[in-house]
């Protein structure tokens, strides 16, 4: 795990046995102005720090991924942006300002800040590798679905905060649907805390 990651993450619960690490924080963007995609596209396309590519017959939106951070956007010439691959939500930030930086060198006009929207973080982690049984856990867990001829692991869905957990026999576990990285330590300590009263760890 990224030391950072683990030193926040530790200060945050450092009594839980359980690891988290954000995988992915995916966010929409309002600029609040008009892009020209033909433009930004013949302007960057041969900048060699750049990803650049745009096929409206297609997809309508150009596709641009920076290096510093390593994020990747959907780019439509309503103004509108879908950022992904940022491992926090300053991360985004971070791509926001670097992004409009970029676009307003082929001629963007962008006068008013960002509208940041983030839609979904997802998270991978464990229970400190203790192995679920998996079949307990189904039978107390509400709103849970486990099918192993399907899928290998456990569906859980939190009514709060509003996520789904996937739970592995292992331990480890995949977290979506938060919006929040405070959202994504809750889930996880509240199932953490469920599956540990239930007596659903097998160790």
């Amino acid at each position: 795990m990224p030391q950072y990651i683990k030193d926040r993450w530790d200060k945050m619960t450092p009594k839980l046995d359980y690891g988290i690490v954000i995988q992915n924080v995916v966010a929409s963007i309002n600029l609040f102005t008009t892009i020209d995609l033909v433009t930004a596209y013949q302007t960057l396309i041969d900048d060699d720090d750049l990803f650049v590519s745009y096929n409206p017959e297609t997809f309508p939106g150009l596709i641009l991924k920076i290096k510093k951070p390593k994020i990747s956007s959907l780019v439509f010439s309503s103004g509108k942006l879908v950022l992904t691959g940022a491992k926090s939500t300053e991360m985004v930030h971070e791509g926001v300002v670097q992004m409009t930086k970029i676009l307003r060198t082929v001629g963007t006009k962008i006068d008013e800040d960002p509208e940041i929207i983030v839609q979904n973080i997802v998270a991978s982690g464990h229970f400190n590798h203790r192995t679920i049984n998996l079949e307990l856990a189904a039978l107390w867990l509400e709103h849970s679905m486990y099918e192993p001829e399907q899928f290998p692991g456990l569906i859980y869905r939190l009514a709060e905060p509003k996520t789904v957990l996937l739970l592995f026999q292992s331990g480890n576990l995949v977290c979506t649907g938060a919006k929040t990285e405070s959202q994504v330590r809750q889930a996880v300590e509240n199932t953490y805390n469920t599956l540990d009263e239930i007596n659903a760890f097998d160790f």
